[in-house]
């Protein structure tokens, strides 16, 4: 059928300047715009209240859902699972809160489509091309058509929905807060201890045997750990990153760092295994010049003088362990480290 078959009131209403047959110098008729059809919520205020309640239900199971996500992230054990067809067994946890986040996240979305379909005002402007700089005028326009749009949206008017959009579009931030705490538990203060203290021994890595001051020698590097951490220990590995000991022995005389002497019991000094830097262990040591280096990234601390950095990109010096013989003639601690080990965190606040 041709437009030509078409009875006249059928056809697009026109707007002014359109162009009925193209021609050389207008190769494209323009069509107009189709006639504009009521919908029956702009006529029948009822219709327009049920799509009103409906929109504010959809709004108001978001809320509900991200209440049951919640819920589910608290209560549903991490190990439970269920039998869901075809998918066999899943995580009963992973599926209440995909199911919850999901229905919270679709009812926004299925909310402001169903309200923009059916009380949003859906009336088709046609607008000229202009140039990409706005005059005055045209900002005015903006303006003006915002100020319009947001009349048309019913926002002001229609409270119920306007209260309900606001509560879902805040509550579903929640879920993303929830979900942090699958992060880990808080750290709290444990960066900032160890599980040394005074009177833990000083236990040999290699033999874990206590280590006493005549099986460390002059120029050896021991590797220590403190007295009960055993590696079948659930822990080990959180609790030897933060305790991991070095010792070398000196002669007494070769020690610059007043402090470091004080801490030290004739000439074996302690140190963190731990490189400031990135937190690997420190494995490489001179006898000669009393420098260890980190493998990762070269950084070099001399054991000299405090364990100050001199080369590398280590902010800081390794923290000292304060050591002495108890009455069996073992080494052991004075105290836990005065500073963090390892990498630097918060300015070493």
């Amino acid at each position: 059928m041709s437009s030509q078959d078409i009875p006249e009131e059928n056809l697009p209403a026109k707007r002014a300047g359109a162009v009925d047959v193209a021609d050389e110098k207008n190769p494209f008729a323009d069509p107009g715009l189709p006639p504009h059809e009521h919908r029956v919520q702009d006529i029948d205020e009822r219709a327009a209240k049920r799509s009103e309640r409906a929109v504010a239900m959809l709004f108001t199971l978001s809320m509900l859902a991200t209440v049951a996500f919640i819920a589910a992230f608290v209560a549903v054990p991490v190990d439970k699972a269920v039998y869901v067809w075809p998918l066999g067994h899943v995580s009963a946890l992973n599926l209440a809160l995909g199911l919850t986040l999901g229905l919270a996240l679709f009812c926004i979305g299925a909310g402001a489509v169903h309200w923009a379909r059916t009380l949003m005002s859906d009336v088709e402007i046609a607008d000229e091309r202009h140039p990409i700089e706005a005059s005055p005028e045209v900002r005015a326009k903006v303006h003006a058509d915002f100020k319009q749009g947001a009349k048309e949206s019913a926002l002001g008017r229609r409270k119920l929905i306007r209260n309900t959009m606001f509560g879902a579009l805040t509550l579903v931030p929640l879920s993303g807060v929830v979900l942090l705490r699958d992060l880990g538990p808080l750290p709290e203060d444990k960066l900032r201890h160890t599980l040394w203290k005074k009177g833990k021994l000083l236990v040999n890595m290699n033999t874990n045997e206590p280590l006493r001051p005549s099986d460390v020698i002059v120029g050896s590097l021991t590797f220590a750990k403190p007295e009960g951490l055993e590696e079948h220990d659930h822990d080990f590995q959180n609790e030897i990153a933060k305790a991991a000991l070095m010792i070398v022995r000196l002669q007494p005389g070769d020690i610059k760092d007043k402090r470091e002497l004080e801490w030290s019991h004739e000439g074996i000094v302690a140190y963190s295994k731990i490189c400031t830097h990135v937190g690997c262990p420190i494995s490489l040591y001179e006898q000669q010049t009393h420098h260890v280096l980190c493998p990762c990234h070269q950084s070099t601390f001399d054991l000299s003088d405090g364990a100050r950095v001199i080369f590398g990109p280590a902010g800081h010096a390794l923290p000292q362990l304060r050591i002495g013989v108890n009455d069996e003639g073992y080494l052991e601690a004075l105290g836990d480290f005065e500073e963090p080990v390892g990498p630097a965190f918060w300015e070493r606040g």
